[in-house]
């Protein structure tokens, strides 16, 4: 898998280092959204030379490089998500878990074909559909 990573680093033109490496790796792996403050405190276990700052350059440079999206639902939190495709998120208020959730086709295609129309006329780069409420877990 790290060979394969490394080959998708290349790919978009990034310096596949070490660091690079496993912090692609530790979002590949963890699709639950994290700040990059949890991932330095679950990576500097296994990487004790590893600084905050090689985390949030890393994560601008992959998200620079259209590898992983910056998700940001509270002013004060990103998060960040290894998945670019067209999909939205929900964050239980209660909890703060966030959840990919897949939008309907419905709702799919309307998204689509707006941001189609918009891109005629602009360079469209980021879109965010994000729902907030109380998670099943927390509701029960």
């Amino acid at each position: 898998m790290l060979d394969d990573l490394k080959t998708i680093l290349e790919q978009k033109g990034i310096i596949p280092s070490y660091h690079r490496i496993k912090i692609y790796e530790y979002l590949v792996n963890n699709k639950d959204h994290p700040t990059a403050d949890i991932i330095y405190t679950d990576m500097i276990k296994q990487i004790p030379t590893l600084s905050k700052t090689t985390i949030y350059n890393t994560l601008k440079t992959l998200s620079g490089k259209g590898l992983i999206s910056s998700i940001t639902i509270e002013d004060n939190e990103v998060r960040f998500d290894p998945d670019t495709g067209l999909h939205g998120h929900f964050k239980c208020l209660r909890c703060g878990n966030l959840y990919d959730i897949e939008l309907c086709s419905t709702l799919k295609n309307g998204l689509s074909e707006c941001i189609n129309s918009l891109e005629m006329e602009h360079r469209i780069t980021d879109s965010q559909v994000y729902f907030k409420g109380i998670c099943k877990k927390c509701r029960t």
